[in-house]
C-alpha cells in the first residue's frame, strides 16, 4: 500500500496581496491556522418517472454557483493588524491567494476576497489572538504548477 503523500501547515498558505501592479502576495504574521472551505450551491428538481407518475420521483440538482471562504486564527501580530484593518474597512474585496505546495506540486487559487469579520480576543496573562473570516468575490482561479527539480 502507497504512503499517502501530505504537507505540513506552512506548505499551505494564505496570502493577501497589495495594490501594485503585479499584484505582490504576502502571508500575514501570526496565522497559524487556517482552513478553506469550497462551496457549490446547488438548486433542487424533482424528476418523475415517465412511466408511473405515481412513483417517488428522485431528486435532480443543478449547480447554480461556486464560492470559496476562508478561517484562520493565530497570534494578533503587529506586524500583520494594519493589513487585516485596512482589508476589514474597504468596501472593494481585496486580492487573495490560497496555495497547497505538496512535493511534486502547488495547487493555487487566486482571486479576490472580502474580509468578512475580525474577532480578536485574549485571556489575562495570555496572548491576544485574531479570528479572520473571508468570503470570495467572483471567480478565484485554480492553477496547478509542478514543482521545479
Amino acid at each position: 500500500m502507497a504512503k499517502a503523500t501530505t504537507i505540513k501547515g506552512g506548505k499551505f498558505r494564505v496570502l493577501l496581496g497589495d495594490d501594485a501592479d503585479p499584484i505582490v502576495y504576502t502571508a500575514p504574521c501570526g496565522f497559524t491556522q487556517r482552513s478553506i472551505t469550497l462551496n457549490k450551491g446547488l438548486e433542487e428538481v424533482n424528476i418523475p418517472d415517465c412511466d408511473d407518475p405515481d412513483k417517488i420521483d428522485w431528486l435532480g440538482r443543478d449547480a447554480t454557483s461556486l464560492s470559496m471562504s476562508i478561517s484562520g486564527e493565530g497570534v494578533l501580530a503587529e506586524q500583520s493588524v494594519e493589513t487585516w484593518l485596512d482589508g476589514f474597512e474597504s468596501i472593494e474585496s481585496v486580492p487573495a491567494k490560497v496555495e497547497w505546495e505538496f512535493p511534486t506540486k502547488t495547487i493555487t487559487w487566486t482571486g479576490f476576497m472580502h474580509i468578512e469579520s475580525l474577532e480578536a480576543g485574549a485571556a489575562n496573562a495570555g496572548r491576544a489572538t485574531l479570528n479572520v473570516s473571508m468570503q470570495s468575490d467572483g471567480e478565484m482561479a485554480r492553477t496547478v504548477t509542478p514543482a521545479t527539480p
